[in-house]
């Protein structure tokens, strides 16, 4: 179980190292605090009370040609809900093969997947079986738009 633990944080941890590098590829010229936060994407994270994440600049247009990895761990023992806010838009396209938001139910892009996501209406509530959820959001380089605010709590 140990062994589990830790292997489970050092692919986190590369998972992460690879976003950071992918993020600062070509944004080099950037230099504001508030424009350095907009183009960042993606996380790994743990808050006991539940928070919020967002698509980059929402609610402006995403950027083209990005990938953000969201991957939200709860306690042992406890489950996450995840909602998505009203004002969401992502590209529309058939079998959300364009921009999309994937949800899969567990901490890798191989667990089992919950969804696809793009279009205007929202998501429904998503509820993990465990206490992982892993949420892809990938832009490709055409039409851009307003992207989404999701939300997430815990439950046991």
């Amino acid at each position: 179980m140990i062994y589990g633990r830790s292997l489970l944080h050092i692919v986190a941890s590369l998972i992460i190292l690879h976003l950071s590098g992918a993020i600062k590829k070509g944004t080099e010229k950037q230099t504001t605090s508030e424009t350095q936060k907009s183009v960042q994407c993606g996380t790994w994270t743990k808050h006991a009370e539940g928070g919020v994440f967002t698509s980059p600049n929402y609610p402006s247009k995403y950027p083209p040609d990005r990938e953000c990895i969201y991957i939200i761990e709860a306690a042992p023992r406890q489950c996450i809900e995840l909602y998505f806010d009203e004002k969401y838009s992502i590209e529309p396209s058939w079998e959300c093969k364009f921009d999309h938001i994937e949800v899969r139910d567990g901490p890798f892009g191989f667990s089992p997947i919950i969804g696809r996501f793009c279009g205007q209406q929202n998501p429904p509530v998503i509820k993990s079986s465990g206490r992982f959820l892993w949420i892809k959001f990938f832009a490709d380089g055409e039409l851009e738009s307003m992207g989404f605010s999701a939300r997430y709590n815990f439950t046991p």
